[in-house]
């Protein structure tokens, strides 16, 4: 049984809080439920009239007070309420309606208890005429006084009239609930009182908050569930207390949501009947609400939203509400004038003025340079197909046609650039400029410098073992250095996506330009570093001798693309660091030119000027006489690709070679014979003469090391006079 009856109370207690938040939850829905913004400006009309002393003959005559039907959230005097609650009851139990000192000491000690509590009173009825039998009440001097000062005299009268008037007093002695001074929306089930509408007190002017709770014997709530009827109070009076709430201030604003939707509160020290009743422009302006107002219109500031602009960034609320007035009532034009934010330019989100804030795009002048750059990209393929149609030509065949054609590919992706750089900048113009700027220059650069490494190996070789590097030896060096550069774009555009900032020019005008961080800085040094490596080598093999002189061409191409970068950088840097877009679209077309444009002229152009002349497949002499064979091109080694065609270029060297030993052996003839015939007399003064060096350093030690340097000195004038014999065997080979 005691289980049982245990279960029971918690059910009997589970209802009730259900109950209570349920009546809550109706009571805030209530709360929340605001008229229209008609009824509301009107609202607040008559109170800015009665707050600033404009009420006219409205505190003139009875009652000396004014209800406004706006309701008030009270929880921050629930402390109040509650003593109010408590003295209720304890005054209900004790049964003691006579006793005037015990009635003075509450009221007393009510008013001394609660800084928000203005006044006071018990009214004590007779239970069985109903009349009025006394008021006891006290109230706080204005200003408040001091805490040593004595308490506020409580006064207690015998003859109680006109206590109707009175905005916390309702008879409703065997009546149904009609008031229309008591907040109905507020009922609560842990309530035994009302809350009043606020007031306006005509002798005190302030604005004032009645709490009223009735003295019966069986203290029900307030009210029935509906509303409709109310309980009796004619049992032994009523216990009420008044709270100041003219601190309060007027919130005008919008209201405010949180994520899902729900109305945000303001803080109890404002009214939130009055939101969404400010007279900003909606479109081109934003309500920011000020304290301090108090109870009067136009607590709140407008601000010019983004993208919205005025003279004036603020204009003050009790001008607009000035100016909106006129505006309704006599259709003054001011308010439009004055109060409403004209729309920036387009592209503007923050302006003072209508002047443009966008840096101005010289059309025509950046169409112009796309074109010249789309028109390089064309002759650039139709270089590729020249190449391919002279492949087999030997100033193109030995400079390797598949990595002159991967250089030209890389050139024509950083003659991209210019196209990925022409439009107003975003998000894929700044991904598609990152990947052909240093994707193009992985590629043109890689394949310049793995040939010019090459001849730098096989120039620095110092035993008789030739080395061999094939195409497709330097094809795997080249193949993880754009696999590198690929995965490193790839991780910069999915984890960190270049995207756009704002800069500004000298004259303070704004242009979007991809932004710089350390993905950036990174690969920018990386580059540096490779370049630099790319220098050493070049400068390593500046002596080198090879055909058609392309080590030399390609290490001045190489050469330029430093020089160009770091002059480059100098102008953006530092000569024009304010420079508009026109002027870095410029900078950018002239880097391209002067890098890719250059690059490809040292490194085609000498070549299609020998297939112009006709010697693309002639040797220079001067190369020959050094002793330079068709395997030292400008790759070092020639083309070692292991196909067929290494037979046709061993049989080119093997014929330079015998042509070499047949000249040597046909001048060492001559030589012999002139030498060592009696019948062959030497002219005076002639090359075999006694005053030459050679017949005076024959008889010398020296005189065979000495003869071997001569003839090696006299190589390029004898190979044009061989003999029948050496050019046979040249040509058998």
């Amino acid at each position: 049984m005691w289980r049982r009856g245990r279960g029971i109370v918690w059910v009997v207690g589970v209802m009730l809080v259900a109950c209570g938040i349920t009546r809550r939850a109706e009571a805030s829905a209530g709360l929340q439920e605001m008229d229209s913004v008609d009824i509301r400006n009107g609202v607040l009309e008559k109170v800015t009239e009665m707050t600033a002393g404009f009420s006219g003959t409205t505190c003139m005559e009875k009652p000396y007070y004014r209800f406004v039907r706006a309701p008030l959230r009270v929880s921050r005097f629930d402390s109040s309420r509650q003593k109010a609650d408590l003295i209720a009851r304890v005054l209900r139990d004790l049964n003691k309606p006579d006793d005037t000192k015990l009635l003075e000491m509450t009221v007393r000690n009510m008013l001394v208890s609660e800084p928000h509590i203005d006044a006071a009173r018990v009214l004590v009825r007779d239970t069985t005429t109903g009349s009025l039998v006394s008021l006891t009440s006290t109230q706080r001097p204005h200003p408040h006084y001091p805490p040593t000062e004595d308490p506020p005299k409580v006064n207690t009268t015998r003859q109680v009239t006109g206590v109707e008037d009175l905005p916390w007093y309702e008879d409703v002695y065997n009546q149904t609930w009609n008031s229309t001074k008591f907040q109905k929306n507020l009922s609560n089930p842990m309530f035994i009182g009302w809350w009043t509408y606020p007031y306006f007190h005509c002798d005190t002017k302030r604005w004032l908050l009645s709490y009223t709770v009735p003295l019966t014997t069986d203290l029900t709530s307030g009210g029935n569930p509906d509303g409709s009827a109310a309980p009796k109070i004619s049992d032994f009076g009523m216990f009420s207390l008044d709270v100041d709430v003219t601190s309060l201030d007027i919130n005008q604003c919008d209201p405010t949501y949180d994520d899902k939707g729900q109305q945000i509160d303001p803080p109890e020290s404002q009214l939130s009947y009055f939101l969404g009743t400010h007279k900003c422009d909606n479109e081109s302006a934003k309500c920011v609400f000020t304290a301090g107002h108090g109870w009067l219109r136009g607590g709140y500031k407008c601000e010019c939203r983004e993208g919205y602009f005025a003279r004036n960034k603020t204009f003050n609320g009790p001008l607009v509400e000035v100016a909106w007035a006129s505006k309704t009532q006599f259709q003054n034009p001011t308010y439009q004038m004055l109060y409403v934010c004209h729309k920036c330019p387009p592209d503007c989100k923050n302006c003072k003025t209508d002047e443009p804030c966008m840096a101005y795009y010289n059309w025509p002048f950046r169409i112009a340079l796309l074109t010249i750059s789309i028109l390089c990209i064309l002759l650039t393929l139709v270089l590729m197909g020249m190449v391919y149609h002279y492949r087999s030509v030997k100033v193109f065949r030995l400079a390797s046609p598949t990595f002159l054609c991967i250089c030209l590919i890389g050139c024509i992706i950083m003659y991209l650039e210019m196209a990925a750089i022409f439009p107003v900048l975003d998000m894929y113009s700044c991904v598609a400029t990152k990947w052909t700027r240093h994707l193009g220059f992985c590629i043109t650069f890689s394949s310049l410098l793995l040939k010019t490494w090459r001849v730098s190996l096989t120039y620095r070789v110092k035993s008789a073992h030739k080395i061999k590097l094939t195409d497709k030896q330097l094809l795997q060096w080249l193949t993880p250095m754009l696999l590198i550069m690929v995965i490193y774009l790839s991780a910069w555009s999915l984890s960190a996506t270049p995207t756009t900032v704002d800069l500004h020019d000298s004259g303070g005008l704004k242009f979007l330009q991809c932004e710089y961080n350390w993905w950036d800085h990174s690969l920018a040094m990386g580059e540096v570093l490779f370049l630099m490596w790319g220098v050493k080598v070049c400068f390593s093999v500046r002596k080198a001798e090879s055909f058609f002189d392309e080590a030399t061409y390609i290490s001045w191409a190489v050469y330029n693309i430093a020089v160009v970068n770091i002059v480059m950088v100098t102008f953006h840097l530092l000569i024009f660091p304010n420079a508009g877009p026109d002027i870095k679209y410029l900078f950018g077309f002239l880097r391209t030119q002067c890098s890719t444009t250059m690059t490809i002229f040292f490194i085609f152009g000498p070549k299609f000027y020998r297939i112009a002349k006709g010697t693309g497949d002639q040797y220079d002499n001067r190369a020959r006489a050094k002793g330079v064979t068709a395997s030292f091109s400008l790759n070092g080694l020639g083309v070692m690709n292991e196909e067929p065609a290494d037979l046709y270029q061993e049989n080119e060297e093997l014929k330079e070679e015998i042509q070499k030993l047949a000249a040597q052996m046909e001048f060492m003839k001559i030589v012999h014979m002139e030498m060592n015939n009696r019948h062959l007399k030497p002219k005076p003064g002639g090359y075999f003469s006694e005053k030459n060096s050679v017949m005076n350093t024959a008889q010398s030690p020296g005189a065979k090391n000495t003869m071997t340097n001569r003839i090696e000195s006299g190589n390029e004038n004898s190979s044009s006079r061989l003999s029948p014999a050496a050019e046979l065997a040249s040509e058998r080979v």
